[in-house]
């Protein structure tokens, strides 16, 4: 067998092993593994790497290897972050990194359809699954439409939800773009992944209605992702044979 056909098998292998292990659980130690996969260390450590880059472990130094549950993988429906995380019985949370009313500048003011010079609200959020960092969050929101919204109420709660009982808002469609990047130092710092990891980039619009009057758009968002945790998933439909 040759060495990358031996390395794959072992990825294979160990694949395998998590498919019945638990979040959190350890791998057996290197020596111990490569014994019983019956391949070199050297090899062993390659295929564990793979893994790790594919967010499948955790590898802890000093610790050992542990693995993850398995990548976050929602299908393109419009829904909040919070909504998201409880469908797929995770404990949704967010921490308010920055909170700032200002002007809305060129770009923000032409996605939010405002004057440059309109005042906005922009926050910055880091958003939690089960305790773990999933994703930086930067909200833009006019700020005639959210009149005395302050940090301290968006923390570990829906801006959508608030946005509907407080404001009487519904989000009613957007219209989002997702494109691969990597993060830079201080968004590796606050999402606990090394600098310069994948990451999946979403810009999302959003309009809204207040008792089915329509009331513009009400949030330009952008989120990155981190792409050792998050994937996405589409459902496709084939033509019927001899569509156009």
């Amino acid at each position: 067998m040759g060495p990358v056909t031996k390395y794959h098998g072992v990825r294979e292998q160990l694949l395998d092993r998590l498919e019945v292990m638990a979040a959190g659980e350890q791998l057996p130690p290197e020596r111990e593994l490569s014994q019983s996969l019956g391949v070199s260390r050297m090899t062993l450590r390659r295929a564990i790497d793979d893994l790790v880059a594919r967010g499948a472990v955790r590898r802890r130094p000093g610790s050992g290897v542990f693995a993850l549950s398995p990548k976050l993988d929602p299908g393109l429906v419009a829904s909040s972050f919070t909504a998201d995380m409880r469908a797929r019985g995770l404990r949704p949370g967010g921490r308010t990194l920055a909170f700032e009313r200002r002007s809305a500048g060129a770009r923000v003011g032409r996605r939010l359809r405002v004057s440059p010079t309109d005042r906005v609200v922009r926050v910055t959020r880091l958003r939690l699954a089960d305790g773990e960092p999933m994703a930086i969050e930067e909200l833009h929101v006019p700020d005639a439409l959210v009149p005395g919204l302050e940090a301290a109420d968006l923390q570990d709660a829906s801006f959508y939800d608030l946005l509907r009982s407080r404001y009487g808002v519904r989000v009613v469609r957007g219209v989002q773009t997702i494109e691969p990047t990597v993060l830079d130092e201080d968004e590796a710092r606050a999402l606990d992944v090394p600098a310069h990891s994948p990451a999946l980039q979403f810009e999302r619009t959003s309009w809204g209605a207040r008792d089915g009057e329509d009331v513009g758009v009400v949030e330009f968002v952008r989120s990155v992702y981190r792409g050792d945790r998050y994937q996405i998933r589409t459902e496709l439909t084939v033509p019927a044979e001899g569509a156009p």
